[in-house]
């Protein structure tokens, strides 16, 4: 079902984090492969993804370049791009697999999705602030790399997929623009 894109630098315990998460998808199936796209990571970052299983590209091309090397060999129709350390709640799988199965008999026009943000590493979050920042998110599209991204690899390419940007993630996620949708499963990028 998914191809899981996850760049890569140094980032060795938070990746541990993120594929740990994403294990139990695997097991159903619903995770197909993990590319691991790594710039130059000079600590233990592409033995943890060797021994997990994942499918490792290095280069020391910038992120914009990287990420979209990987998704064009994806091997699935859909992609998750997450950032290191992302971990999304759990349930999250199966919301993703009806989410997927939903766009694909509707071939609706809306080919992307995120995560909302979570309040998994700020507890004191109070549910006025949460219910605040999904209405942010909603109206002015303020929607972020950390929440990770789900998007049609045929929309990723339409849209010219990642792209030389001072943050490319944050440029593909305004490309995608307002026909995204949000997912009731949160994720959060757990601090180093």
């Amino acid at each position: 079902m998914l191809s899981v894109i996850i760049g890569t630098l140094n980032n060795e315990r938070p990746l541990v984090r993120t594929l740990s998460a994403l294990v139990p998808a695997a097991a159903t199936g619903v995770v197909r492969e993990v590319i691991i796209t790594d710039g130059g990571s000079t600590d233990a970052t592409l033995e943890v993804a060797d021994v997990a299983g994942c499918t490792i590209a290095t280069d020391d091309g910038p992120l914009e370049q990287r990420l979209a090397a990987a998704a064009a060999k994806a091997r699935s129709e859909w992609l998750m791009f997450l950032r290191p350390g992302a971990i999304p709640d759990p349930g999250w799988s199966e919301e993703i697999t009806q989410f997927l199965q939903r766009m694909d008999m509707q071939g609706s026009a809306v080919n992307a999705a995120v995560f909302r943000r979570s309040n998994l590493f700020a507890p004191n979050r109070t549910a006025l602030g949460e219910a605040l920042s999904m209405l942010k998110a909603a109206l002015f599209n303020r929607v972020d790399a950390d929440q990770g991204l789900v998007i049609a690899k045929r929309h990723y390419t339409a849209l010219g997929g990642h792209r030389a940007a001072a943050d490319p993630e944050a440029d593909l996620l305004r490309k995608v623009g307002r026909r995204l949708v949000i997912l009731r499963s949160g994720a959060a990028v757990a601090p180093d």
